[in-house]
């Protein structure tokens, strides 16, 4: 039986694609069905792009496939017991049920990247470091501070004793995020959360709009493929430390994919869900770095952001409840995390 998840963690060329004319042995893609969901469909644009971008990189992959008798085989031991969410594990969160924890999730999303480079380091530093530089000075995160913060500042104030992995790009987005939040949102992430009126995706629209290092997409044997892991785990961790409540109140939830990073792969290729060419698996075997936007890369994290919608769809079908891929997502990460010895793929990259 597979644990409950009891840990969260830790992104435009214009669109040219058609369907694949290769069929593959598992369901189409289904848009997930939320309730309470408006009929507007012009702001769930970036979640098909998302969704639909992800389905054509299957159809067309060289290097990763999907298998459906392993989706089958891990869906059938989840069935009865589906995953639960508890979210801020073991307290590194900072959190007081109001904007400041707003600012706090997103100059931490802003800068959860790129950590394996240092043995030493994981999110746990970064969150619960920025956590308590903030109860040690709770305007640390002000957008005009946010604006002029240097790498060995950055790093004294996450207490790192050395300099830290794409620190120059760290220190970018940090000056990013300052200057776009005083420019359009009054300096508070509060503001931008508040504009988006309870839609999940029209943060995630708003955010990648307003913030080019979230803008997490690619270009795939010419097509264009959008992933947008930070700008998405952004909208679930007021999610889950808002309770759905408040700034975490989100009408379209479920409208979110999972977060295309490097652990979830590594599981789901583990748990017989993704299969990859021995190319790839050799160079995963020896740690060889694997380039940003290579179609190795690109397909390891689109075939997971498909898989995981295809688990979700049977899972809703077999459980008879609505599945959220964030709660389905989480749970991969806890397993994959709780495993010291897992070997995933390494890609020095701003966006995961």
């Amino acid at each position: 039986m597979y644990p409950v998840l009891n840990h969260v963690r830790n992104g435009a060329v214009s669109r040219s694609w058609s369907r694949s004319r290769q069929p593959i042995s598992i369901l189409e893609y289904t848009e997930p069905f939320c309730p309470r969901r408006t009929k507007t469909r012009a702001r769930y644009a970036a979640m098909e792009e998302v969704r639909q971008s992800s389905a054509w990189v299957v159809h067309n992959s060289s290097h990763v496939t999907i298998d459906s008798s392993g989706i089958e085989k891990v869906v059938e031991k989840m069935k009865d017991s589906i995953p639960k969410v508890e979210w801020d594990y073991e307290g590194i969160h900072y959190f007081d049920n109001g904007p400041l924890t707003v600012q706090y999730l997103f100059v931490l999303d802003a800068l959860n990247f790129c950590f394996w480079p240092d043995k030493d380091l994981n999110y746990d530093h970064l969150a619960k470091g920025l956590k308590d530089a903030l109860l040690n000075d709770n305007s640390a995160f002000d957008a005009d501070r946010l604006q002029k913060y240097t790498g060995p500042q950055l790093r004294e104030l996450l207490k790192w004793p050395r300099p830290l992995p794409l620190e120059e790009e760290r220190v970018r987005l940090l000056h990013e995020v300052g200057f776009e939040l005083e420019r359009s949102f009054e300096g508070k992430a509060s503001k931008l959360v508040e504009s988006c009126g309870k839609s999940a995706v029209k943060l995630v629209a708003l955010v990648t709009r307003h913030f080019p290092g979230f803008r997490d997409h690619s270009v795939y044997k010419g097509h264009q493929v959008f992933l947008y892991k930070r700008a998405q785990i952004f909208a679930s961790d007021l999610w889950g430390a808002f309770k759905g409540q408040g700034y975490g109140e989100f009408n379209d939830i479920c409208s979110i994919t999972m977060f295309a990073d490097y652990i979830v792969p590594a599981v789901l290729q583990q748990l017989g869900v993704l299969k990859y060419s021995s190319t790839l698996a050799n160079a995963i075997q020896a740690s060889s770095e694997i380039g940003a936007g290579t179609e190795e890369e690109i397909e390891l994290r689109a075939c997971s952001i498909y898989a995981v919608e295809k688990m979700r769809e049977l899972l809703s079908i077999k459980s008879g409840k609505q599945v959220l891929s964030v709660e389905l997502d989480l749970w991969l990460w806890s397993v994959g995390v709780q495993c010291p010895s897992l070997q995933h793929h390494r890609t020095l990259s701003i966006y995961y």
